[in-house]
């Protein structure tokens, strides 16, 4: 795993990079203004929904980061367990924050669609409760890293919960599958013609697109906000550690060290 990591390590720093982040901002925007045309405009009310399937361009792409955000977490607390090393901490922490907000955002439009579709705000589906519980857990896993413990410890409990957590993304995505489900089916398939109009289908594969980029434009931010944190703390351990800001911050980022913030 030494050479997968190593190049995730690397590719991680130079999207980090100051530079990395501006480039991803002017795409991410690019992208976002795309989308809009193409769901609000372009793409054609649904012959049953009508207009409220406009809803389903933001709602499925928020559903995707929600997978994308909690399997990085599930990578990175791995990738933290097998090295020490901070940075995977740090990942993980701001990918469960993006993944946490989508994922409401995600329950929150679905509801709103299902008012005019099913009649209802909120119906136990196998879909719905099995999304809501992936919601607690992740609430729950950003609560375990707000615990006043060892900074070393609390990462590792942290990371315990982000691997089994994970466990709940692949029963969400088969649960309509599995079970009894008033949600729809899946309409894109990998194998097999989809069951979507192509230009519905073309406006939310941009959206889902535009939103994999605001995935990693906000996880960089946070990323960029952890580093800021922990040198605040470097700073203000300096004089009593009587190491410099420089040292400790680097500590912080070695195997088995995790010396400053949290």
């Amino acid at each position: 795993m030494r050479g997968p990591v190593h190049s995730a390590e690397r590719a991680l720093g130079k999207l980090t990079a100051r530079r990395g982040e501006r480039v991803l901002g002017l795409l991410t925007v690019v992208a976002l203004s795309a989308s809009a045309i193409l769901s609000l405009i372009v793409s054609p009310p649904d012959a049953d929904q009508k207009n409220a399937a406009r809803l389903l361009y933001i709602h499925v792409p928020s559903a995707w980061l929600a997978y994308l955000s909690f399997a990085v977490v599930f990578v990175a607390s791995v990738a933290y367990l097998r090295t020490r090393k901070i940075r995977w901490d740090r990942l993980a922490a701001a990918s469960a924050e993006v993944g946490v907000l989508f994922t409401a955002l995600a329950i929150a439009l679905g509801s709103i669609w299902g008012k005019p579709v099913w009649g209802t705000w909120w119906t136990w589906d196998p879909r719905l409760t099995t999304t809501a519980i992936l919601l607690l857990i992740y609430v729950g896993y950003l609560a375990v890293r707000k615990l006043p413990d060892s900074p070393a410890r609390r990462a590792r409990w942290a990371a315990v919960v982000g691997i089994v957590g994970f466990v709940d993304v692949p029963i969400v995505h088969l649960s309509v599958t599995w079970w009894r489900s008033l949600h729809q089916g899946a309409t894109i398939r990998l194998l097999g013609r989809s069951t979507i109009a192509p230009m519905m289908l073309a406006a939310l594969l941009v959206g889902v697109a535009s939103f994999t980029l605001l995935y990693l434009y906000l996880v960089t931010l946070r990323l960029r906000v952890g580093r800021l944190e922990e040198r605040v703390m470097a700073e203000a351990l300096s004089p009593r550690l009587g190491q410099p800001v420089e040292m400790l911050v680097e500590q912080a980022d070695e195997p088995g060290e995790v010396t400053v913030g949290g």
